[in-house]
């Protein structure tokens, strides 16, 4: 188990989400058995998600390497890469008629080889309604996505890194 991860600060200087603005939601930490560089080349490049991308709930994926766009329930929206910290972190922001602004990073700290923890960050705004009747669900949400993602690199997910 890691004994520190780098402090979630992104968006503390940013104009519009600034850190007392934002609420913060923390996944549970999920082992994954790959190197750290594994697991960071593909989620630092959009373009290699399309495999994961389920077509039955998203419609018009497009990707470059930093930003893509998608369609959810006839809501166009999308994410874009603001930062990337080689085999130890990505960040990512919410672009498009999102529901509400977020930015989302993926945490990796290698403790051996092929041993690779991983925690999902969430920062959100949103007001005080909002965040009273999604709390619980976005906490289960990203430990639920967590445990997927942990669960497509230790299984089936054939990812050779390119």
């Amino acid at each position: 188990m890691p004994k520190t991860w780098k402090s979630s600060t992104i968006g503390e200087n940013h104009p519009k989400l600034g850190k007392n603005k934002m609420q913060e939601y923390i996944s549970k930490t999920v082992s994954i058995q790959r190197q750290a560089e594994d697991i960071y080349v593909f989620f630092s490049d959009f373009g290699k998600f399309s495999q994961l991308i389920p077509r039955e709930q998203i419609d018009d994926f497009l990707a470059t390497a930093d930003e893509c766009t998608f369609t959810v329930k006839g809501i166009a929206m999308g994410l874009k890469i603001l930062n990337r910290e080689p085999f130890s972190m990505i960040k990512y922001m919410g672009i498009g008629k999102v529901p509400f602004e977020f930015l989302f990073w993926v945490q990796l700290k290698q403790v051996a080889p092929y041993d690779t923890r991983m925690r999902l960050v969430l920062h959100a705004k949103m007001n005080m309604m909002l965040k009273m009747m999604l709390k619980n669900k976005i906490q289960t949400g990203l430990d639920s996505f967590a445990e997927q993602i942990s669960s497509a690199f230790n299984g089936n997910m054939q990812y050779n890194g390119n």
